[in-house]
Order: C-alpha cells, then structure tokens, then sequence
C-alpha cells in the first residue's frame, strides 16, 4: 500500500473472531440495530472501475456484473460519540492503546506533541509520525481530545477495534462488494459517488486535499483534517462520506486478482478472498489527492494490516436486513 493513504504497522497479525471479544456480545432486536442504517435494494451492479488514471496495480477492475442480496448499512461513519459509548459499556481497550502509539499526520502535531514523537519513520512518507499516546481518545498525541468532536468520525481504530465495535452494536464490517453498492448510490459506473465531476457547480462535494502535498492544505473544501459527519450532501441512497473524510475499513482480506476470474463466488455475494494478510480499505481521506493518492474515485481501493491505526481511518457498519416479521 502507499503509505500516503494511511500508514501501517509492520506485524501481519490476523483478523480476530467473536470467541476473541473481551466482552460479551449485547442481544438487540432488529429495529435497535437498524437505527441509522439506510436499506440498500439487492440486485445486480457493475463493480469495479477503468479510470483513465487508475491504479491497475490495487486491482480496481476489471468492471464486473455482481449481484447482492438487500443489506442495511451505516448513513454515517461511526463518530467519537458512538464509539465512546461502546468503550464506556465494554471497557474496550484499542490497538492503539495497547500499542501505546499510533500514526499522526506531522501537520496535526504541536510544540506539546513533538516530544512524544519516536524514533520511526514509514520508507517514502515522511509525513506520517509515530506519535506515543495517539489513539481514538488523543488524536494527535497526549494534550489532545476529541471534546470538541463528537460528531467526527473516530479515528485511530484498527480493523479489530471496528470489528469489535460491530459485533457489539449487532452489526459487521460491510464486504468490499456492499460498501461500493453502497458508495455508488444507484449510479452505474460513475466516477465519484455523486457523478463524473469533482466539484458539480463550483461545489465540493467531499473532504479531501486541496494545495501542495503534504507541506499546505489551502482547505477550500472547509477542513484540513477530519469533518463532522454530514458536512456534504449525501449520495443518492442517503450515505454521507463515503469519499474523503476517512478511510473506511471493510470486511474481506485483500487481494488484487482473487475477483478477476468469474466464478460464483466472486459475483454473487462475494466476501473477497478465504485469507489474507492486510485487510481492504475504501473510500479515501482527507489527506487525498489527485497528484499522488486520488482514492476518493468511488472504484478505488487500498489496503492495511488488521492491527494497523492512523488518524486518517475508520469505518461504518453493515447488517442483514431483517427478515419479514422479525
């Protein structure tokens, strides 16, 4: 992966399952864990992108006929608020927390922060930091918190905190195929989740990088880090931000040519590949930028280790959808 996306930690540790959990997992009826969610209709989508500026390397295409059956997924990211509650009722401890550091993008930390930099570096990314005491709680490293930023999306939260989090608010991670269904809200081969323009009419439509890259962010989109949920208009099946803001964490392990042969399993409800080593990211950050990054294009996809954290990732949740009289 390019670490311009989100930096990772060096040790592939693997996914976790519900027998790992550190607590137990809450009973909720349907209706409890449908709150938030948008029902998205199942059907059959053309997955997968050719963008002239494409990265064939992550394995965007090729542009595939997949059929899903109906789903619910989160309108929103999951927010500092929300994942506060969770670690309130569980006691959950994060990754980051047990790592005891986490990657800080070098804008973000201050004079108070500098002396809790360590002695890493990621290979062709300077920007990214290894801050001591970064996590969900301290974004940018201790003297840092979220007070101000309920309504932001949280960050610092590896693939097995939102895994955790999932199971414990009667939910999963949505699978690759379901977050682009999703993202692409009912458009057929769009390049952004709203259209083919970036910014239709002069507006803009996500957060991402505006200027130079990494030393300037000019912000006209409004933010030169996280937004809160629903700063921008949502696509057409209602979900906000599903380009920019954050990296989102999904479901299946990663592969680049897993989904290239046509079998059932890759066009009928695919859950990506048995195992793996790094799990699939969508959607892009704030940190992108069409001169080196340009991942908010609704095919774009990147990856990361399952323990892995930065400020610039988190997630939002998928269920079934509830049969007939449940």
């Amino acid at each position: 992966m390019s670490a311009c996306c989100a930096a990772g930690r060096s040790d592939h540790t693997g996914a976790i399952a519900d027998d790992d959990l550190p607590f137990e997992i809450p009973s909720r009826s349907p209706r409890e864990v449908a709150r938030g969610m948008v029902a998205i209709p199942g059907g059959r989508f053309l997955m997968g992108g050719d963008d002239p500026d494409a990265f064939p390397a992550d394995g965007e295409g090729p542009v595939r006929a997949v059929t899903l059956d109906p789903f619910l997924i989160d309108a929103t990211l999951v927010t500092n608020r929300q994942f506060q509650a969770f670690v309130k009722a569980t006691g959950y401890v994060t990754d980051a927390e047990r790592f005891g550091w986490s990657f800080v993008f070098h804008l973000f930390v201050g004079p108070e922060q500098r002396r809790y930099v360590m002695d890493a570096t990621v290979p062709d990314a300077p920007w990214w930091l290894a801050v001591e005491g970064a996590n969900w709680r301290a974004p940018e490293g201790p003297g840092s918190d979220i007070a101000t930023r309920p309504n932001h999306p949280v960050v610092h939260v590896s693939w097995r905190d939102a895994y955790a989090y999932a199971r414990w608010a009667g939910k999963r991670l949505p699978t690759e195929a379901e977050w682009e269904r999703a993202a692409r809200g009912g458009l057929e081969r769009a390049r952004y989740a709203w259209g083919d323009e970036l910014t239709p009419r002069g507006r803009w439509r996500c957060n991402i990088w505006q200027g130079r890259f990494p030393g300037h962010n000019t912000a006209e989109d409004g933010f030169v880090g996280t937004s809160p949920v629903k700063s921008y208009a949502p696509n057409g099946f209602g979900l906000y931000d599903v380009a920019g803001n954050v990296w989102e964490w999904c479901a299946d392990w990663w592969s680049t040519t897993w989904h290239v042969e046509d079998r059932p399993e890759t066009r009928t409800n695919p859950t990506g590949p048995p195992t793996g080593q790094e799990k699939v990211m969508r959607g892009g950050s704030y940190l992108c930028h069409e001169s080196y990054c340009n991942r908010y294009r609704v095919a774009a996809r990147t990856k990361n280790t399952p323990d892995s954290s930065t400020g610039n990732l988190g997630f939002r949740c998928a269920a079934d959808l509830p049969r007939e009289g449940s």
